[in-house]
């Protein structure tokens, strides 16, 4: 029976495992990004903004998102399936007792009988170890994917609160500028009553008044809704929750360091995720190619019984067996799998090339929009000091007569306009920013309390 033991043993350890392959770059990538940036880049990216209201609703979202919870869910199934696939290389064990009262003529008696089966599929081939292998990649992947799924939601939420944060800023101007027009109507009037403008320039300047009125309503609804979207990503029921009050936008920092693309391919989850997913297809190739060959399955019992249960254990037999599987013929299905898995391999190498190129595309796009953004600010800047000075020498003439109202009226809209694209040019590059942090973030620890959370909501 020792014997048996250590020839069980060595099969155990004699068998072979799949090695896990490092996949090169199916693509080639430029070395350094167009540009380098200055400023490091924080774990938590958002924090670069100081904005701590910014800084609230994120934390709140990261803990309470539904959508985020699912991807947790999702991980915890994958850790799960991770520990089931091996389980095989685990030998199985199974007991059996019965025992019975018989009744006769003759006597009675009480028969009781105990047996042990151990069963075991050696994986001579690395089919069991290729599979839990690319179950244990498969989770690897998962984790990347709820790291980009935070990434996902934490820029989102940025992206949504600068967009309210700018018609809050919007409708304070709109508010400035209505009383402005009001202004400029009770002038029309009191130079009407005294024939020094005509009743066209008094309708003209009550047209931009109620222009600007019908924007005010639209700016309220537009509130309203960024403010319901916000609540939903931070885990709240619309009109449920308290927003946090601001209305101006916040001046942006010195542009983050971009650093080299193989750093961004290490450091970005989206991307982990996809070259994860490559090694886990190439192990399910090399499982479904060993599952070709022959199987080898081991089986030891032992077996007892007895007339009572004080001498139950001493008689009994031990009992090792073995049998060799070798598919001859299954119609093609065991090639038809392997030919799965290949073609499935080569789809995920596909997917980590797409993800690689969209990630600089990203990075690139950014960049290349922010610096545009911001010298399209800074015209716009300067056509607002024009048009300033440009309305106080209109203005100048006006008053002496020596032009009409209508040239005025023409400039204090241009003006007006100004100062509205000037407010949302400002967020938009914000937005390009934030655009640029959440491609280059590399994502944050897990952790282990929004796990025991979701067990807990379990």
């Amino acid at each position: 029976m020792l014997k048996f033991y250590w020839l069980f043993v060595f099969i155990l350890v004699s068998a072979c495992a799949p090695k896990i392959e490092d996949i090169p770059l199916p693509i080639e990538i430029e070395d350094n990004f167009s540009s380098p940036g200055v400023a490091p880049i924080e774990e938590r990216w958002w924090l670069a903004l100081n904005d701590p209201q910014l800084n609230q609703l994120i934390e709140l979202a990261l803990t309470e998102n539904f959508s985020l919870k699912s991807t947790y869910n999702r991980l915890e199934q994958a850790n799960i399936t991770a520990q089931q696939s091996g389980a095989e290389l685990i030998p199985s064990l199974a007991a059996t007792f019965t025992g019975s009262q018989q009744y006769s003529n003759t006597g009675n008696s009480s028969p009781f009988s105990l047996g042990l089966t151990a069963s075991y599929e050696v994986d001579l081939w690395g089919r069991i170890r290729a599979n839990q292998q690319a179950a244990e990649l498969d989770a690897l992947a998962t984790i990347e994917n709820v790291k980009t799924a935070e990434l996902s939601l934490s820029s989102e939420v940025a992206i949504t609160w600068y967009r309210l944060v700018e018609q809050r800023s919007q409708l304070s101007l709109l508010a400035k500028q209505i009383k402005t027009n009001e202004d400029n109507v009770q002038l029309l009037i009191a130079r009407f009553a005294s024939a020094q403008a005509t009743a066209a320039d008094l309708y003209q300047q009550k047209q931009t008044l109620e222009a600007a009125i019908g924007e005010r309503y639209t700016i309220h609804s537009n509130i309203k809704v960024l403010e319901h979207l916000l609540s939903l990503l931070v885990g709240k029921t619309p009109t449920t929750v308290k927003l946090p009050q601001k209305n101006y936008l916040p001046d942006l920092t010195e542009q983050p360091i971009t650093g080299l693309t193989s750093d961004l391919i290490q450091r970005r989850p989206d991307l982990r995720s996809a070259y994860f997913q490559v090694q886990s297809a190439n192990q399910r190739v090399a499982s479904a190619i060993a599952d070709r060959f022959p199987k080898l399955s081991l089986t030891a019992n032992i077996n007892t019984s007895s007339t009572d249960l004080q001498s139950l254990f001493n008689n009994w037999i031990a009992t090792l067996a073995g049998n060799m599987i070798l598919p001859i013929v299954d119609g093609g299905r065991r090639v038809a799998v392997v030919d799965i898995n290949k073609a499935k391999a080569k789809e995920a190498v596909n997917n980590y090339a797409t993800a690689l190129q969209t990630a600089v595309k990203e990075v690139e796009d950014s960049l290349v929009q922010e610096k545009e953004q911001k010298q399209y600010l800074l015209s716009l800047n300067k056509q607002y000091t024009f048009s300033q000075q440009a309305t106080q020498q209109i203005r100048l003439r006006f008053m002496y007569g020596a032009i009409d109202f209508l040239r005025i009226l023409s400039t204090q809209i241009s003006q007006q306009n100004l100062e509205r694209q000037q407010i949302t040019a400002k967020r938009q590059l914000i937005e390009y920013r934030l655009k640029l942090y959440r491609a280059l973030a590399g994502g944050w620890a897990i952790q282990k309390s929004s796990t025991d959370m979701e067990k807990s909501d379990g």
